[in-house]
């Protein structure tokens, strides 16, 4: 990482820089709450870049967000520049109702800490955890939800309590993927046709007490039980963006009709 004081002054972050248990947590809060899970420039026909120094112009200096591979590949960075041992993983998204295996287009992170393994992942938008949790089992209470991660054969699986029931949310292996893995990746998620990113409109921000899900022209908010949902006019995207998310975008940006839904060009009118 070039500038990591410019990375913990964006995210809010004014502790200790001690690699431990307590650090992790709260740097990967920080960051989930601060730093929005978005894909608009895929919909802006932008080129993802994965390097460092266009994350940090981006995610850091522009106070834009990103989408898993952006988002876990600067907080890895950050992580290292710290002194934790991190390694990334390719992860195989499991969305409900699935019927079919999909390819691997998640990135998560392993933090090896204290002779223990953690998952941590500030890249899977508002399902994802709020805290890095245990590879070996344990449930881990986190605001609104729970999650534990089990194993499954030869894969480890994330898993969210919900409505009683634990539902699976993405499966992975423990082996390191290397960046060229995730170029590939990325280059499929963010140009693939079919791919959602490419063909829905979103942006979602996980803070401790409250998620924030805007997908097409749907904004939802879920604090505690309850879901408040309502739908997005077309002149209001730009407005919704910059005051729910901190995305601020010039006021002549469109974007494609087919991933809000809209009838007219989205944005400000």
């Amino acid at each position: 990482m070039e500038d990591l004081d410019a990375y913990l002054a964006r995210i809010g972050y004014t502790g200790p820089r001690t690699a431990d248990r307590s650090t992790l947590a709260a740097l990967h809060t920080a960051h989930l709450g601060t730093i929005p899970f978005e894909n608009l420039d895929v919909l802006l026909a932008q080129r993802i870049r994965l390097d460092i120094p266009s994350l940090e112009a981006k995610l850091v200096r522009a106070r834009r967000g990103g989408y898993c591979f952006e988002q876990n590949t600067l907080f890895a960075a950050a992580l290292r520049a710290l002194g934790f041992r991190v390694g990334a993983l390719e992860a195989r998204v499991r969305p409900p109702g699935a019927t079919r295996t999909l390819p691997r287009t998640h990135m998560v992170l392993r933090v090896e800490l204290d002779g223990r393994e953690l998952l941590a992942d500030v890249g899977f938008g508002g399902d994802g955890p709020l805290r890095p949790l245990g590879l070996d089992g344990e449930v881990s209470e986190q605001g609104l939800d729970s999650y534990r991660v089990v194993e499954e054969g030869a894969v480890r699986v994330l898993q969210i309590l919900r409505e009683g029931r634990w539902q699976d949310l993405y499966a992975f292996k423990l082996d390191e993927a290397l960046p060229v893995d995730f170029e590939v990746a990325n280059h499929y998620t963010s140009t693939w046709p079919e791919s959602p990113f490419v063909t829905t409109l979103t942006a979602q921000l996980s803070l401790p007490e409250e998620r924030r899900i805007l997908r097409g022209r749907t904004f939802t908010v879920r604090r505690g039980g309850v879901k408040d949902t309502r739908e997005v006019d077309d002149g209001e995207f730009l407005s919704l963006l910059r005051d729910e998310f901190g995305i601020d975008l010039p006021p002549e940006t469109r974007f494609p009709n087919h991933v809000t839904g809209s009838s007219r060009s989205s944005g400000n009118e």
